[in-house]
């Protein structure tokens, strides 16, 4: 008889992935030595649950799996993703595939319930390494990391489901706002059939490391600390729990955004997200680093954005794209308010008037009040266009005095030298320079002898107390802060955006608050 042909065993199916347990936020962990990775650990767990150890971090990921055994037996209700990435492909770890591998198992027969693995790495696998990698315990996450641009992902997506695991990670790096749109669209296109992470890193792919969970994304990374980020424009876990109330986005969550180059360190976000929570409407506000009209216009139109905040320049370079705006929008010549209308067209609203209107009118009647405004540049303007529709006197200040003779031209007001200003007499001084700001060479705009006029309006809100609002309240002069001006601008906003009454005083508690804070 023939001989028989030996058939071999069929594979051993790996065990099935212990079932986990992970909320929409991982917060990402690195440390320059086991102690160091572990204390963050410790901290970060006390309000997360779900935490990704970069092992790849430590020179010797080896001596952190008895700090990894403790702090496991520890934290039973703790999710762990272990990461060693290899220096090759964007990590930290310098050994060779097979030391990565070996770490690997290691973190998932310790009792981490994620692994990840690059896709690179993935791809040099034998399968017998694959195998043994998987049959560790733990979940397997294949990740594929662009460090330059964001391209061919749906290739990269691909190129990882051929492995069949049980999460999709991929990471671009945005080089706009537009990127933030490919991220989405591939974390759509395949939530479907896999667990998928998809993330733009950069401060402009802030809007995928938000809004991937609402596309369908597993869930999103988050640092533990503004200053221990484990990728580019990653967002403190605290910012993306209690600001973008990361928790709380769906389907129905409308988009708006604060538009600008640099916006990193805007508080608008703050201020309405915070009037969102608080008038119970399920919005989000997120900070967008424009660098063109263009940019941020495709974005608001694809993604789309239910309104946007403008900052200069964006305030005028918007202003061809708009359908309608209102009449003093035309006028000033700036928007730094955009709604998008039920036709998906654009509208512009200029908010700055009301941020120095409002505070005004509650003092005094602005109807023959005689004011000046020292400054010729953007919120001089909305200041001064404002204050002549309301009827007020209103004489333009600045150091180059045509520049103050322009505006008071276009505006229907008058100028004055500043050299004739302490012969003068005001109901109000407002500052629209930028003198008193940080940085600024001048703190002062006028001497302590031009100082007469009986109210003190400074628009710059950081520092909360300006060196002329120190001098104003020594001369016993009543004062408005520029916080006013700026929650007033803010209030404004939220009511043309949402058709409610604004919650001001919580509104200005929060940035208050904030400002405080930062000293």
């Amino acid at each position: 008889m023939p001989q028989a042909l030996a058939i071999p065993p069929p594979p051993t199916p790996a065990p099935a992935p212990p079932r986990l347990r992970f909320g929409k936020l991982c917060v990402a962990i690195q440390g320059n030595s086991p102690a160091e990775l572990f204390d963050r650990a410790e901290s970060a767990v006390r309000h997360f649950k779900f935490i990704e150890l970069r092992l790849d971090s430590l020179s010797k990921p080896a001596n952190a799996f008895s700090y990894l055994k403790q702090f496991l037996g520890e934290h039973r209700d703790v999710t762990v993703i272990a990461t060693c990435r290899r220096k090759s492909h964007g990590g930290g770890f310098d050994g060779p595939l097979a030391a990565q591998l070996d770490i690997l198992t290691r973190a998932a027969q310790t009792g981490c319930q994620i692994i990840d693995l690059e896709v690179e790495s993935a791809e040099q696998c034998k399968s017998a390494q694959l195998n043994k990698l998987r049959s560790a315990g733990a979940a397997l996450l294949i990740s594929f990391h662009d460090y330059s641009r964001t391209k061919g992902l749906d290739q990269a997506a691909d190129r990882i489901e051929a492995f069949k695991p049980d999460f999709v990670k991929i990471v671009s790096t945005a080089r706009n706002l537009v990127d933030n749109l490919a991220v989405l669209r591939v974390i759509e296109d395949h939530s479907l059939a896999s667990h998928v992470v998809g993330i733009a890193m950069g401060e402009e792919g802030l809007v995928s490391r938000v809004l991937g969970p609402r596309a369908g994304a597993a869930f999103t990374f988050a640092s533990f600390s503004e200053d221990t980020e484990t990728a580019p424009g990653q967002i403190k876990a605290e910012t993306l729990r209690d600001v973008y109330r990361l928790e709380h986005l769906d389907q129905a969550t409308r988009v708006f955004g604060v538009a600008g180059n640099p916006i990193s360190h805007s508080l608008s976000p703050l201020l309405q997200n915070a009037a969102f929570r608080r008038e119970i409407v399920n919005a989000v506000l997120l900070p967008l680093k424009a660098k063109s009209a263009q940019d941020l216009l495709t974005l608001a139109l694809e993604l789309p954005l239910a309104g946007c905040a403008i900052t200069m320049p964006l305030k005028t370079e918007v202003l061809p794209h708009l359908a309608n705006m209102d009449p003093l929008t035309a006028r000033i010549g700036a928007c730094n308010t955009l709604r998008m209308g039920a036709d998906g067209k654009l509208y512009g609203f200029n908010t700055d008037v009301a941020g120095v209107i409002r505070p005004l009118e509650r003092r005094l009647r602005l109807k023959g009040a005689r004011v000046a405004v020292l400054g010729a540049g953007g919120a001089a303007r909305a200041a001064v266009f404002g204050l002549v529709e309301q009827g007020a006197e209103v004489l333009v200040v600045n150091r180059t005095h045509e520049h103050a003779v322009t505006l008071a031209r276009q505006a229907k007001a008058k100028s004055l030298k500043h050299e004739l200003l302490a012969k003068q007499r005001f109901d109000v001084i407002v500052n629209a320079t930028p003198c008193g700001m940080p940085g600024s060479k001048q703190p002062l705009p006028l001497a302590e002898n031009e100082l007469n006029a009986s109210l003190v309006f400074d628009l710059i809100y950081n520092p909360l107390e300006t060196p002329l609002l120190k001098l104003a309240k020594s001369r016993g002069i009543p004062v408005i802060s520029g916080l006013e001006m700026f929650v007033q601008q803010g209030a404004r906003q939220f009511e043309i955006w949402t058709g409610k009454p604004a919650p001001e005083s919580e509104m200005m508690r929060v940035v208050e608050h904030e400002l405080r804070k930062r000293g």
